[in-house]
């Protein structure tokens, strides 16, 4: 991006807004196809009409953090809805946040609300592994992360680029919990030549239509291709008792700090918290998990009791660490790439000598003495 697109944009970012004007905006990292019907029932239910805005597949959750951050002198949204966790504490650190106790919050477990109120988190998605059941036989299903960088393997799986949304913080959850497996991990994902594509839902489609035989996705990607009736397996790795476990990872809501519609907002977020919502996720096509105990889910929405092992991490130091590992993994993987090319040419020109080398040592030997 040029310093004058860079210039332009922060403006706009920063420019008054007619949004806000008299109706609550929410920005949403949540695929709109799953959040926009809950959003509609709210206005239908309070008579609050809102205003949603955005992210992209390929951008998310990193664009409206950014905007939140860009906007902090003059907000222009009243709540945040994200698809995850880590951005959401990166937001606190900035001082974006308003803390806000809902009582709708009192029976969602401790460790998924900040202890001062800044974020509360519900839904959960784990991080699982998608298959294609025509190209993987049930004996050869991975059962762990470590399966992508199996040899057999090579070349035909994927993950999105760890730089934004669930693929981000899964990757910071690994280097809090332990940075030595999280370098070799990422070093032997890059030796066995997996694709690195633009999001969750582009593995998912690429799992189904047969073009990679597994990779790692969310639990509501693989419920839409669950529902087309895609030849596809879920699997939640690293579950057994003596292993690191499945990573779950909340959706967070919280309230902008001098948002324009505050007593709006805090309805939104009341709204959003009740256990009737965690219950429509789950019923809903984004297979969601409730993060409270008790609350009825359908039976392809698997509880991590049900599961096994959990991925436990402390999501405060991963919020705070986030933006080191996401620019170290980047650095990680665009060093690789630019490895790539250099590895294949050295390849070819010792190729190419040997080729060389052998016509002129088999002329030399065809010629008479």
């Amino acid at each position: 991006m040029t310093p004058f697109r860079n210039t332009l944009v922060a403006l706009l970012l920063l420019a008054p807004s007619t949004l806000a004007e008299g109706r609550l905006v929410v920005y949403v990292s949540v695929d709109e196809e799953h959040s926009a019907a809950f959003l509609d029932d709210f206005r239908k239910e309070t008579g609050i009409e809102v205003v949603a805005e955005y992210d992209t597949e390929s951008n998310k959750t990193v664009g409206l953090v950014r905007r939140l951050i860009a906007e902090k002198g003059k907000p222009q949204a009243d709540v945040y809805w994200n698809n995850e966790i880590a951005t959401t504490i990166r937001l606190k650190h900035q001082g974006v946040l308003e803390p806000y106790v809902s009582e709708s919050a009192e029976d969602i477990p401790a460790e998924f609300k900040d202890a001062e109120g800044h974020w509360t988190g519900f839904a959960a998605r784990a991080r699982v592994l998608i298959v294609n059941t025509n190209l993987v036989p049930e004996a050869d299903r991975p059962t762990s992360m470590w399966d992508l960088a199996d040899e057999k393997w090579r070349g035909r799986v994927c993950m999105a680029r760890p730089e934004t949304g669930t693929t981000a913080t899964h990757a910071a959850c690994l280097y809090v919990k332990d940075r030595d497996l999280a370098d070799r991990y990422f070093d032997a994902l890059v030796q066995n030549d997996v694709a690195w594509l633009t999001g969750n839902a582009h593995v998912m489609r690429d799992v189904r239509e047969g073009r990679y035989a597994f990779g790692w996705t969310d639990t509501d990607d693989f419920n839409v291709a669950r529902m087309l009736g895609a030849p596809v397996a879920q699997v939640y790795p690293d579950s057994g008792p003596e292993e690191i476990g499945t990573l779950y990872l909340p959706n967070t809501v919280m309230l902008i700090r001098g948002g324009p519609n505050p007593a709006e907002g805090k309805r939104l977020v009341d709204w959003l918290l009740r256990p009737e919502i965690e219950r429509r996720l789950a019923e809903a096509d984004s297979a969601q998990i409730p993060v409270r105990p008790g609350v009825p889910v359908p039976a392809h929405v698997k509880r991590p009791e049900q599961v096994g092992t959990r991925f436990l991490v402390d999501f405060e130091t991963v919020g705070r660490e986030y933006d080191r590992w996401t620019l170290h993994v980047r650095a990680k993987l665009q060093a690789a790439q630019k490895s790539a090319p250099t590895l294949f040419w050295i390849l070819a020109g010792v190729i190419a000598l040997g080729v060389i080398g052998f016509a002129i040592l088999k002329r030399a030997t065809a010629e008479p003495s």
